[in-house]
């Protein structure tokens, strides 16, 4: 039996997943990861603890599964994107803490470089929009804003990286300092066309070239992973960036296929195959993978709010204990009966790219109790996924079939039941719900020789239910008119 170990570094926790062959989970560890605040709009974490908490969870995940390093046939790495990571190339430490994704601290940049008129080109070379969300910016305030960081980049002693170069650093103890391409995508910094850096943006963002680390491609044999650390030197050979490691653990290989990740935020993909396809409505051209020598690319809308509300519900009105009672309280009621909830609380994603705006709950009458407030919570997921899905249908030739999900949230029936519902399209949950870490594990297992071909892996894929849309048209109308109404109040150019 092979076995394959993915390392899944998420925003709120690290987790390491021993899978077999067929795809079947062995083992699972998972530790949270402290997010600080500092500041409003400012969202960091410990690079150093991300770190310790992932090769924790590997040691523990090895344990469970009783079985040893030298098993591991090879490493598949995905992470968080967008987060960014400086260290010292000598020491190793990091030198700031890692700013995460919905970290917006780069906002006056951002708006500096869109009344400089640079939208068009940045979007041309790069597929994505001007945001504070991608690296680029956060890595200009980091050089601007940490003391000393400026002058020891231009002696070349400064390592930038996204959370896939930072785990790779350490487990090869500073041999290799890289970025795989899908995350590469997410810098604001790679020519989407090229696969390179781009040079005319490092210029115009007065960014040193000797801080980035060099592109690879997602089935990469990288490195064996250090001696001394695992108890085995194991061969790293697939990274992902989150998303698309979703997107292949999906065997979404067709072009035309999609699927919707139900994580911290949401994250919808659709394959596009080897073209360059620009949306018209705000959605970001990214790249999904490069493996067997061949590059794919997608179509991706991302929502920064999604199980993140309910751990709002949780730990910012105390309304559940655990993120799992969201459901039955939801359930307890027939309906929001009219409240409605806008999530924006760090702006709006795709296809709106409106950072000012922010959360408004609304609605409310002496009848509204916490359960018409949680229902609208997990009503303003589905709605922040149909707006994403109603430009992409916009954006394509094909309207699309079926949506595949995955993702923590997934797991809850009356949101997938109301996200069908309200798409009108139906929804497939497979019976694996890992399909991020299996994206990576599968990533790095046909680059290992595990599996010949993605047919081989596309066989691991099975349903666990189907949820058909039943809502009638008047219905689904009613709730998005008053979805639009709520958001057109939450955005900051009202």
């Amino acid at each position: 039996m092979s076995y394959l170990l993915a390392l899944d570094q998420g925003t709120t926790s690290s987790r390491a997943i021993i899978f077999n062959e067929h795809g079947q989970v062995q083992a699972t560890a998972q530790r949270e990861t402290h997010i600080q605040t500092p500041h409003s709009g400012w969202v960091e974490q410990d690079a150093q603890e991300i770190w310790s908490n992932q090769i924790a969870v590997v040691q523990q995940a090895l344990a469970t599964a009783g079985i040893l390093a030298k098993d591991i046939r090879a490493i598949g790495v995905t992470n968080q994107r967008e987060t960014t990571v400086v260290w010292d190339k000598c020491t190793g430490k990091p030198l700031a803490p890692a700013i995460i994704w919905q970290d917006r601290r780069a906002a006056d940049w951002c708006h500096h470089l869109i009344q400089n008129n640079q939208m068009q080109l940045i979007q041309e070379k790069t597929g994505l929009r001007i945001d504070p969300y991608f690296s680029a910016g956060k890595l200009v305030w980091l050089l601007e804003h940490v003391d000393g960081l400026k002058a020891l980049a231009q002696q070349g002693h400064v390592a930038f990286g996204t959370i896939d170069s930072w785990l790779i650093w350490n487990l090869t103890q500073g041999a290799e300092h890289v970025i795989e391409a899908s995350n590469a995508s997410r810098t604001m910094l790679m020519n989407l066309h090229r696969q390179t850096w781009d040079e005319e943006l490092l210029e115009l963002f007065q960014i040193p070239a000797s801080v980035l680390p060099k592109i690879i491609a997602s089935d990469s044999y990288i490195a064996d992973t250090a001696t001394g650390l695992l108890g085995a030197n194991i061969p790293i050979t697939g990274i992902l960036g989150d998303q698309q490691a979703a997107l292949f653990g999906q065997s979404c290989f067709e072009v035309g296929t999609a699927k919707n990740t139900y994580g911290t935020g949401c994250f919808m993909l659709f394959n596009t195959g080897n073209q360059v396809q620009f949306s018209q409505n705000k959605l970001l051209t990214t790249l999904a993978w490069q493996c067997q020598n061949q590059t794919h690319f997608a179509l991706e809308g991302s929502v920064f709010m999604a199980g993140a509300v309910v751990q709002w519900l949780r730990d910012g009105l105390g309304i559940i204990q655990k993120s799992s009672d969201v459901e039955q309280l939801a359930n307890s009621v027939t309906s929001s009966d009219g409240v409605v909830l806008v999530p924006a609380f760090t702006g709006l994603g795709a296809p709106h790219w409106d950072s000012e705006a922010r959360a408004l709950l609304c609605g409310m009458s002496r009848g509204t109790n916490k359960a018409h407030i949680a229902r609208a919570a997990l009503e303003s997921i589905a709605f922040q996924v149909s707006d994403v899905l109603t430009a992409m249908q916009s954006d394509l030739d094909h309207p699309l079939k079926e949506l595949r999900v995955d993702g923590g949230a997934s797991q809850n029936d009356m949101l997938m039941q109301f996200q069908a519902d309200i798409l009108n399209v139906p929804v497939l949950r497979p019976k694996m719900l890992e399909s991020t870490a299996w994206g990576a594990a599968a990533m790095a297992g046909l680059k290992a020789g595990v599996f010949s071909d993605l047919s081989e892996i596309s066989a691991s894929w099975q349903l666990d239910r189907v949820f058909e849309p039943q809502m009638n048209e008047a219905e689904r109308a009613e709730h998005l008119a008053r979805w639009q109404q709520a958001l057109k109040r939450a955005k900051s150019d009202l």
